[in-house]
């Protein structure tokens, strides 16, 4: 008897990028076609991002009111507003592999925006906007002057989003004096030889966002692994790629993927976890890369030895017990599940972690906050960005905790920024906006400079 295939685990295919066929647009086109006719059948998903609604007011706009009569020069405005953000592969969609329609729709908008790579259709300027590392090395050496001109109602702001296309209302990430791994080389945190997990070793994958931006997030994951008896070394051999795979530079991403496995490699050789800051960093080393590159052993070997921050700290935690001294923090917690950390399939880490806190309440949303990395905050997409995450910012307002979080740094801000839209409703409380690894440093006093 044939199973339906959404009743067992999705399986993902390997991404078929070096086949010739891969950008061929009349077979692209014809691929659009056959799983956008399965999408307008369904519908599941017309309420998790900008994509499907567009897709099907396409479809009911036309002459016909199915797919055969809209252009296939139409289908670019479904991928503009597709963030990948993995949701309706992991969540909604009743059609994915093992199941004979073989929906993988992220995949399919990655392909559409690897042709549209290929063809030069980037703009110039969205291109420059994904260099973050030379960037952030360059704006870095100014970084007071750079916070105070990407500060929300800076004079600058306008002629920003004249030169970038950047919002002037988006929130731009402050970018810090000194990197993660500089501050950590003149500042050593040394181990507790006396933690339950002493003779663990774990290397904490920088990521571009914390070595470059908000740095206290990776110091403070420094802390509490090496309280718990973690030997930790922080290094960062560069960025993961994720903002090349959102412009389709799909041979770029896997160069990312070849040379920082091969960094790593070593390291995991000599018994260190490889450790990622950053859901989205975690998911490109868990699941992009080795579609990518399915038969290249040192890319599978670092999937096979790499976790996400809650989730590595839930498993020492299960296996050899806390370092005593977490402490309760009398207030509660409402908890953001970002799409990057639920479409790993580890199930809610950072709610877990939490809630190793004595006397503590968390609370979940899973609902996407609307950014998409930085297709939220540019002019075209930041009011539909708000649009998307105003489901999530509305239940945390209803929820009311004092505190909320995400394990995506991107996602709280752009979270924070909906609920100061809601503002000038008194009924709208203040919230204070942590990091879970923050929320879990506080509780053992390690948040203390």
């Amino acid at each position: 008897m044939k199973r339906e295939g959404s009743l067992g685990a999705p399986t993902r295919h390997p991404l078929d990028w070096e086949n010739p066929e891969f950008l061929d647009k009349e077979s692209l086109d014809k691929e659009m076609e056959r799983q956008f006719d399965v999408c307008h059948g369904c519908r599941r998903c017309f309420n998790l991002c900008g994509s499907f609604p567009k897709l099907f007011d396409l479809v009911d706009d036309s002459k016909t009111g199915e797919l055969d009569s809209v252009s296939t020069d139409e289908y670019a405005a479904v991928v503009d507003d597709c963030t990948l953000c993995d949701m309706c592969f992991m969540t909604k969609c009743p059609y994915v592999p093992p199941h004979e329609f073989n929906i993988d729709f992220p995949h399919l908008m990655l392909r559409y925006k690897a042709f549209q790579f290929a063809e030069k259709q980037i703009p110039f300027v969205k291109g420059q906007l994904a260099e973050v590392d030379r960037n952030a090395a360059v704006l870095g050496l100014a970084a007071p002057i750079v916070n105070a001109a990407n500060k929300e109602g800076s004079i600058a702001r306008p002629i920003l989003q004249k030169l970038t296309h950047i919002d002037k209302n988006a929130s731009i990430p402050k970018f810090s004096n000194t990197t993660l791994v500089r501050q950590l080389k003149d500042s050593p945190v040394f181990t507790n030889k006396n933690g339950p997990a002493f003779g663990q070793k774990a290397v904490l994958y920088a990521t571009c966002y914390g070595n470059y931006n908000e740095t206290q997030i990776g110091l403070l994951a420094t802390k509490i692994l090496s309280h718990l008896g973690v030997d930790v070394r922080v290094e960062y051999p560069g960025c993961c790629g994720m903002p090349q795979l959102e412009l389709g530079n799909i041979p770029r991403v896997a160069a990312s993927g070849d040379r920082i496995a091969a960094f790593f490699g070593p390291f995991i050789d000599d018994g260190y976890t490889i450790v990622s800051l950053v859901p989205s960093c975690s998911l490109m080393m868990k699941s992009e890369w080795p579609l990518m590159q399915p038969e290249n052993a040192t890319i599978q070997k670092l999937k096979a030895n790499t976790k996400d921050i809650s989730e590595y700290i839930v498993s020492l935690a299960t296996q050899f017990g806390l370092t005593e001294g977490l402490s309760p923090l009398g207030q509660n917690v409402t908890l953001h599940l970002a799409c990057h950390a639920r479409a790993q399939n580890i199930g809610a880490k950072a709610a877990e972690m939490l809630r190793l806190i004595p006397d503590i309440d968390v609370q979940i949303i899973e609902r996407c906050s609307g950014h998409g990395g930085t297709w939220g905050m540019m002019e075209d997409h930041f009011e539909l960005a708000l649009k998307v995450g105003a489901p999530a910012v509305k239940q945390i307002v209803q929820k009311g905790n004092p505190i909320f979080s995400s394990e995506c740094p991107l996602a709280a801000e752009h979270i924070r920024q909906g609920i100061a839209k809601q503002k000038p409703d008194e009924s709208v409380p203040d919230f204070q906006k942590m990091h879970p690894i923050e929320i879990f440093a506080r509780a053992y006093g390690l948040d203390i400079v």
